[in-house]
């Protein structure tokens, strides 16, 4: 059961990839009508083609991920979505006619390295809760719902000076919880119990919604202001963090008598995947690109 959830796991990256490169190159095509109707602009993405299959593959993947997730531990699933951001980085250049420069190919090895490193830690040094008390899945939702809140807020401030890393690191972190819950859920499902909508109690629906909501709004912003291996780095990067240290410190997922260097080699890891995707926000080719696009057009608007 456990290699038909890693193959789930792997057919859901890909999905990632493929879905995140359509998406962006549909948010693209009505860059136009988006920046002159920020608020309604967006629900003409419905009508573009691109956008919608790129939609649907995402969906295929989330559905695919879900399966994944209520089949196998949290810390064997969520490190496999690093190979999404190798496969959209290939496709993004190719797509763009882009030439890697060092600092991203670098950038992308430190995305990679260090998640799986910090997952693969994980894996050792964490145990699966089968059962989580109520009290925990409470926290859980309190932790979540404060994060959810935070991130909108930020949204409202940076709306005026747009920051792709900013609506990365949001919509990795929300998804990350919404990860926990689908987890959650599926152990109140599959076990049977009652009450709630299938036996999932109504507050793990409202933090998938909410949390998940958000995070697709996060991510298309992320699409207007960032490449789509930049979206996948951030999302394969911080989810993964968010869902496992959620299992560590408030889940009970920590094997007793760890030796104290576990928590610095997983900070270490972080830090590496943390510091990549810094990078590719900053020096990835299309970035570059759209900086340099800016600022001419800023030239422009000062000599008239």
């Amino acid at each position: 059961m456990k290699w038909l959830s890693i193959l789930a796991a792997l057919a859901a990256a890909f999905c990632l990839a493929l879905g995140s490169e359509r998406q962006s190159v549909g948010v693209r095509r009505h860059e136009s009508t988006l920046r002159l109707h920020p608020r309604s602009g967006i629900f003409t993405l419905f009508r573009s083609p691109v956008w919608l299959a790129g939609g649907a593959l995402m969906l295929a993947g989330i559905v695919l991920n879900v399966y994944a997730l209520a089949t196998a531990p949290l810390t064997v699933v969520q490190p496999i979505g690093a190979i999404a951001v190798v496969i959209t980085t290939v496709l993004n250049a190719r797509i763009q006619h882009l030439r890697l420069n060092r600092v991203t190919i670098w950038a992308i090895t430190a995305c990679v390295a260090g998640s799986g490193g910090f997952v693969l830690i994980a894996i050792v040094a964490t145990e699966e809760n089968p059962a989580p008390t109520l009290g925990q899945e409470r926290t859980t939702a309190i932790v979540a719902i404060t994060a959810t809140v935070l991130f909108a807020l930020l949204a409202v401030m940076v709306r005026r000076r747009p920051s792709a890393f900013v609506y990365i690191l949001g919509a990795g972190v929300l998804f990350g919880f919404v990860a926990v819950f689908v987890r959650l859920a599926s152990i109140h499902l599959l076990r049977g119990d009652a009450g709630g909508l299938a036996g999932i109690p109504w507050f793990h629906l409202g933090v998938m919604a909410g949390a998940g909501l958000l995070g697709i709004y996060f991510v298309q912003m992320a699409h207007r202001h960032g490449p789509p291996d930049l979206v996948v780095a951030g999302l394969t990067v911080v989810d993964p963090m968010v869902a496992v240290l959620t299992g560590i410190i408030v889940l009970g997922e920590l094997q007793p008598n760890q030796p104290w260097w576990v928590g610095w080699c997983m900070a270490v890891a972080a830090g590496v995947a943390t510091l990549g995707v810094i990078a590719l926000s900053r020096h990835h080719p299309d970035v570059i690109k759209r900086r340099e696009s800016a600022r001419r057009a800023a030239s422009v608007t000062a000599e008239d």
